[in-house]
């Protein structure tokens, strides 16, 4: 599940088709699906399979001494930043482009694609902490390490708008036609070359690198393991590529299958799990509406100059809000998926910033602290995250929690000093709402308003929960303070690379500090409070009445009768 698939809600709430007859210059296979297949068919693995031993066969590996882990959250100056690479940077309609056709303008509208959009280091100045940094502050070590990942950048869903954008162009191209020109006469030859929700190549570049980052950023914490680690991932197949590529990129190609094992929870209705917690929750589909609602208000505001524009490069098409919502939307998945997208070019930077309050919305009232729902869906990961920080088992399963998984000290540990956990957008964006770390930062400036982008707006989706997001963290034991050199442990979190003030928990606003650190034993207790706070059955079950959009939900619960 994810906040895309409730956007297909544009097409049904009275945004009827309207074709015009006219003699087509456009191909009859515009907007048709195209596919790959590969390997060949009739083509396997296991053909000519003797000409070619696997390399352990062969032997001679050469020499193979290995060194000491690598600890450089700890030891390097700075955290290094990641790219996009092999992505080209889209422009938009009012940019410059220098000699070798690159776009020349600072806007980069990758970062205006919220979730859609690929990851990108956050400054820990945009969550308010000037001076705080992922690096390990002085005097501190580092003990232990949580990691919840998002899967990498995927195909959308067939039931996306790209998708069903492209069966109302090849349904107009394959009767009674259409007529493009100037920025649109690409379409008379367009296809759509997307598949359906699998892990991109791209993504899979984001998740190995993101595994080679980890182990240099924390591998000596394996020194700490006596036994093979357990990660944990769901069983959708970006799911389970993700985890794989991570932990290729972690513990090495030939040999990650030796040194991790993965715990796969089923990812589908009637299953629990906290990695996707929206199944066994019923009332998350009040919640859901929360995404279509704001959308159907915002986009008509946003888009409404943009359509008569494109109109006047189209006949045969009566363009409305949706068509258009889906161009933009393609270029995020094209651009992803294929490296490049002639959509890109069609919108202003004005537009793809009212794109991106699009999905700051969607998400906000879907899966963020106006939806109803939002912290019952994060809470399981929560009481999963106390068992582990104090090495208690779990003693009831009352939330999305798996008894069966949950409940065995092999296929949920409670001694490792590194957990890495795999999972959906919507799933990191309720933990924080369950943790209440978002209060104190990015979500402070309260609800979102449908009529207009906000001043200062802090609730970005492209900083909370891009393709690959990545919400750690951090156990530390540091001084008690400059005069007494005590050790005592802390915890901090930091999301996409930006460091996270934990003022919005009670326990720890106490203790603010400037590099987001809060002692463990009050970090703790906060979550157990919120934990005793949470009514889930009623959050889930409840027969309350679904809010409208906007609403003044603040905390991801429903109004208490």
């Amino acid at each position: 599940m994810r906040v895309s698939n409730l956007v297909q809600a544009l097409f049904s709430a009275g945004q009827a088709t309207s074709v015009v007859t006219y003699n087509a210059s456009a191909s009859s296979y515009a907007g048709s699906t195209s596919t790959a297949v590969f390997p060949p068919p009739n083509a396997t693995i296991t053909q000519n399979a003797t000409y070619f031993p696997a390399a352990s066969h062969v032997g001679f590996a050469g020499a193979t001494p290995t060194g000491d882990h690598p600890e450089a959250i700890a030891t390097a100056s700075a955290a290094e930043k990641y790219d996009v690479f092999p992505l080209t940077k889209p422009p938009t309609l009012d940019d410059s482009k220098d000699a070798k056709g690159h776009s020349s303008a600072s806007f980069n509208t990758m970062r205006s694609w919220g979730n859609l959009s690929p990851f990108f280091s956050v400054d820990s100045e945009e969550n308010g902490l000037e001076d705080a940094s992922p690096q390990v502050p002085d005097g501190c070590e580092i003990t232990q390490v949580h990691l919840l990942h998002r899967h990498g950048a995927r195909y959308p869903t067939p039931a996306d708008p790209p998708a069903q954008f492209a069966a109302v162009l090849h349904q107009v191209a394959s009767t009674t036609g259409f007529s493009v020109k100037g920025p649109l006469k690409f379409l008379s030859t367009w296809t759509y070359k997307l598949g359906a929700d699998l892990l991109l190549p791209f993504g899979r570049k984001q998740l190995f690198e993101n595994g080679v980052g980890f182990r240099v950023r924390y591998g000596k914490l394996l020194d700490g393991f006596n036994r093979i680690p357990v990660f944990r991932t769901t069983s959708q197949a970006r799911m389970v590529d993700s985890a794989v590529s991570f932990s290729a990129g972690f513990f090495g190609v030939q040999d990650y299958k030796d040194q991790v094992h993965l715990s796969v929870a089923i990812d589908s209705s009637g299953f629990n799990t906290t990695l996707a917690s929206y199944y066994n929750c019923p009332n998350v589909y009040k919640g859901f509406g929360g995404a279509s609602s704001s959308l159907n208000q915002w986009a008509p505001v946003y888009l409404a100059k943009t359509i008569d524009r494109l109109q006047e490069y189209i006949t045969g098409i009566q363009l409305n809000f949706t068509h258009v919502y889906a161009m933009q939307q393609l270029c995020a998945y094209e651009t992803v998926a294929l490296g490049y997208s002639a959509f890109c070019g069609l919108f202003t930077e004005e537009e793809w910033r009212g794109f991106e309050y699009s999905l700051d919305l969607a998400f906000w009232y879907t899966g963020g602290p106006g939806d109803p729902t939002a912290s019952a869906q994060g809470i399981g990961y929560v009481q999963e995250l106390v068992a582990r920080l104090t090495q208690t088992p779990l003693s009831s399963f009352n939330t999305s929690t798996n008894s069966t998984l949950n409940g065995n000290n092999v296929t949920f540990p409670l001694d490792q000093p590194m957990y890495v956990d795999f999972t959906h957008d919507i799933t990191i964006a309720a933990v924080a709402v369950a943790m209440n770390i978002s209060a104190g930062s990015f979500a402070k400036q309260g609800p979102l308003p449908v009529t207009h982008i906000p001043a200062n707006q802090t609730y970005r989706v492209q900083n909370i929960v891009p393709f690959a997001a990545n919400l750690v963290g951090q156990v530390l034991t540091c001084p008690v303070s400059s005069n007494n050199p005590t050790l005592v442990p802390y915890i901090r979190w930091i999301l996409n690379d930006g460091v996270v003030p934990l003022t919005g928990i009670r326990q720890c606003a106490d203790h603010e500090d400037d590099d987001g650190l809060c002692p463990l034993e009050q970090f703790v207790a906060g979550m157990r409070e919120l934990i005793a706070e949470e009514d889930w059955r009623y959050d889930c079950t409840g027969g309350w009445n679904a809010p409208g959009v906007p609403n003044a939900i603040v905390n991801g619960k429903p109004p208490r009768a």
